[in-house]
């Protein structure tokens, strides 16, 4: 449901076959490719409710290194998705380890954003340095009321890993998540927001709470009756958020997703909320390096050369905007609006945004990692 609905589009056997089939039909923007683990697991598992065996794992670790020799730049897992939930930290170490050879990273969406925070950011640590390789957690927060108030001291223990390995973070500006909705997740506290429902589409857009009300029931009885759905989860404190975003080694990341029914406004928001909202109006940090965030730092932890700096040699990947005007324009009822502020956007010197609409130029490329040009010191 997150990832798109036509079969057509899970078709290639290899990674080799998805590189050439992007760069048969390149999109607007450049691409920088990882392995996912849960799409390793379904190809060499017969049922997700248990850890690998050693076979299974040996099976992934090769297709692993075919896809690092293929296109991808890195490693990725899932972890508190159904799929991979159960896998065992030597699973995942055991694949996490065979991209340092290939000059690879790791990127960790990790097991648990909830009651296990802290020892799931152990984890994370604990994969990087057994890995010996560079991590990325990806849209560090924490969610739950439980966790309000965590942000600074998770950000301590970051600080504290990177003494130990290569290690970055991305966040989005918004104290919202967004997935499938998932019953397990209504709990005292947090607001949820039906995005889209198949068994009941007239309930989309609305409240949760608001439904379980109309049908006398709970929450929890009430989600399980508008399944599937997606949802918005109002989870996160917004001086974790403003904590997060403020450490100077957060890179700004959307996590949206194109083929959300109703896509969380991250999607359309993201980067302009960070240059108007947050830097302009809110002063969390300068423009100047607002704009970093987005653009030197992810060059340089993903390993992209000549990217990230507006500099003589180096490739056009530049958005123009008006610093007085930018801002988002997506909002949670209505996410599909374009933001304000932004005049044009050239990808490889090609213009593809101008004057408010697309130009329909499909200059994008497959990005590959240059290790040398890439943060690999601990303190980077």
């Amino acid at each position: 449901d997150l990832l798109g609905y036509d079969p057509g589009w899970f078709r290639f056997p290899r990674f080799a076959g998805y590189v050439a089939a992007l760069g048969a039909a390149p999109p607007a923007v450049n691409c920088g490719l990882l392995v996912g683990h849960i799409t390793l697991r379904h190809r060499v598992m017969d049922r997700f409710d248990r850890a690998a065996t050693a076979a299974e794992t040996a099976a992934m670790a090769g297709m692993v290194d075919a896809a690092l020799a293929e296109g991808a730049i890195g490693f990725s897992t899932g972890l508190d998705y159904p799929q991979s939930v159960q896998s065992s930290f030597a699973e995942v170490l055991a694949l996490a380890a065979r991209v340092a050879p290939a000059g690879g990273l790791y990127c960790c969406h990790h097991r648990n954003y909830f009651g296990g925070l802290e020892d799931a950011l152990r984890e994370v640590f604990a994969l990087g340095e057994g890995a010996q390789a560079p991590v990325i957690l990806s849209h560090h927060q924490c969610s739950g009321h439980g966790n309000f108030g965590k942000g600074p001291m998770t950000l301590e223990m970051i600080e504290a890993a990177r003494k130990r390995i290569p290690l970055g973070l991305d966040c989005y500006p918004y104290n919202a998540s967004s997935k499938t909705l998932d019953p397990g997740r209504v709990a005292p506290g947090v607001r949820i927001m039906v995005t889209w429902s198949t068994s009941h589409p007239e309930q989309a857009g609305r409240m949760l709470a608001d439904i379980a009300a109309d049908w006398g029931m709970s929450e929890r009885e009430a989600a399980e009756g508008v399944l599937p759905a997606g949802a918005i989860y109002f989870q996160l404190d917004e001086g974790d958020v403003r904590a997060i975003l403020a450490y100077p080694h957060t890179m700004i990341g959307s996590d949206g997703l194109p083929h959300d029914v109703h896509p969380h406004p991250r999607l359309w928001g993201t980067f302009p909320r960070v240059l108007g909202h947050y830097a302009r109006d809110v002063g969390l940090f300068s423009l100047p390096e607002a704009v970093r965030r987005m653009t030197s730092l992810p060059a340089d932890w993903f390993g992209f050369a000549d990217r990230g700096r507006l500099v003589a040699g180096a490739f056009a990947d530049v958005v123009m905007f008006d610093p007085t005007t930018v801002i988002d324009s997506a909002t949670f009822v209505e996410p599909r609006q374009p933001a304000a502020g932004i005049g044009t956007v050239l990808c490889n010197g090609r213009v593809t945004w101008t004057a408010g609409a697309s130009t329909g130029a499909r200059p994008g490329r497959v990005l590959a990692r240059d290790p040398a040009v890439a943060i690999l010191t601990p303190a980077a």
